[in-house]
């Protein structure tokens, strides 16, 4: 019995009511604190109100109570669901409502950000910056598919899977077209996978070695010399300007010399950028052909 608690019988003695002096022989009655009152005077007066649909509590119903506050037994029910509460679990909320545990778990659990509905225990998830999504709702901003637990890059409020994300904001390799991942290297402001910036005869990777672009291909230096330089007419070694000795180029008719090696056939004179004479297919200062 709760606070203030009483005894409903039927009065055998001669009585009155407390209240409203009606006799109470052979008639139903309460008894409170000592006071015996009709069942009327009782409702009216002494009844506790339920709580939830704010009428008296009559003698002839069941009352259930909790820190003070009372319930007809059929109005103890969850707040959100309606599930009786009589002989269950429950908590008692913001604006006294009585809620079960279930509810108070779904209602208290995180919300999803895809479908704002609860994160419930038990639920597979995904948390990211204090966000957090139910597996199969962090999905890819492009395509839409599950993410899940997989690799993904956030970019704003934007999630996005691994082959959307290159797709969408990698840079494209100036050869092969495919998204550039990780690495690379830049040649002329255009981005290259390491394993696509090779020379063109041996492919050896080119990144961070010395090559010569010639038109669209590329040529580490023993390449270039064996394949694509000139033979200088003198020492008939490669022209390969700029590795090492011999940067300038001589070319007279069909052929090209070392600028070091265009010289005078009889007293070697260098002829670089000076007046020569051709003779029998070899080259003269201006002088030597006169002692010929």
């Amino acid at each position: 019995p709760g606070p203030g608690s009483y005894t409903v019988g039927t009065m055998s003695e001669r009585f009155d009511c407390h209240y409203c002096r009606d006799p109470l022989h052979g008639k139903k009655y309460v008894q409170k604190e000592g006071r015996h009152c009709c069942v009327k005077c009782f409702e009216k007066i002494c009844a506790n109100t339920c709580i939830e649909c704010k009428k008296p509590i009559g003698a002839d119903s069941k009352e259930l109570h909790f820190k003070n506050r009372y319930w007809h037994d059929n109005c103890f029910r969850c707040f959100k669901c309606y599930t009786s509460l009589v002989n269950e679990p429950f908590m008692l909320r913001e604006n006294n409502k009585v809620w079960c545990s279930n509810c108070t778990a779904t209602e208290d659990a995180p919300r999803c950000k895809g479908c704002f509905k609860p994160i419930i225990a038990g639920d597979q998830n995904v948390e990211y910056k204090k966000m957090v999504w139910h597996k199969d709702c962090f999905t890819c901003s492009q395509c839409k598919q599950v993410i899940g637990s997989g690799s993904f890059f956030p970019k704003g409020d934007d999630f996005y899977c691994v082959s959307c994300h290159e797709q969408k904001f990698a840079k494209t390799c100036a050869k092969c077209k495919n998204p550039i991942t990780s690495g690379g290297l830049t040649y002329q402001e255009k981005p290259w996978h390491s394993e696509c910036f090779i020379c063109s005869n041996c492919k050896k990777q080119l990144g961070g070695k010395r090559f010569t672009p010639v038109e669209d291909e590329f040529y580490c230096v023993e390449c270039y010399k064996e394949c694509v330089a000139k033979k200088c007419a003198g020492c008939k070694n490669p022209i390969t300007a700029g590795f090492g000795r011999g940067t300038s180029v001589v070319n007279y008719e069909d052929e090209s010399w070392h600028d070091y090696c265009f010289k005078c056939t009889k007293c070697a004179r260098p002829l670089a950028n000076k007046r020569f004479v051709c003779h029998n297919g070899k080259i003269y200062c201006a002088e030597c052909p006169k002692r010929l």
